[in-house]
């Protein structure tokens, strides 16, 4: 079977570190602007929650997984895309 590719679990992270500590504060004043990026960030989190299930369900089926890093890397070797 070939590896499954998905998006590093630190891809969720940077994410939601800078929806928390930088965006969050930057619309504190806005409560409209703050209860969006306050949706934003708990879809963020049923997100990487959903993947954490697949990635579990593909261990429990020996799937493997790819964690990508980027869209140009591949099995540790940079693929390079066309213009």
């Amino acid at each position: 079977m070939e590896q499954i590719p998905l998006p590093s679990p630190i891809h969720y992270e940077l994410l939601l570190q800078l929806l928390e500590r930088q965006t969050m504060l930057a619309v504190s004043d806005n409560p409209e602007l703050r209860h969006q990026v306050n949706q934003l960030i708990i879809t963020l989190r049923k997100a990487a929650a959903q993947q954490k299930r697949l990635e579990e369900i593909c261990q429990f089926s020996s799937a493997e997984i790819d964690h990508r890093w980027s869209l140009n890397h591949h099995n540790g070797a940079t693929v390079v895309v066309p213009d």
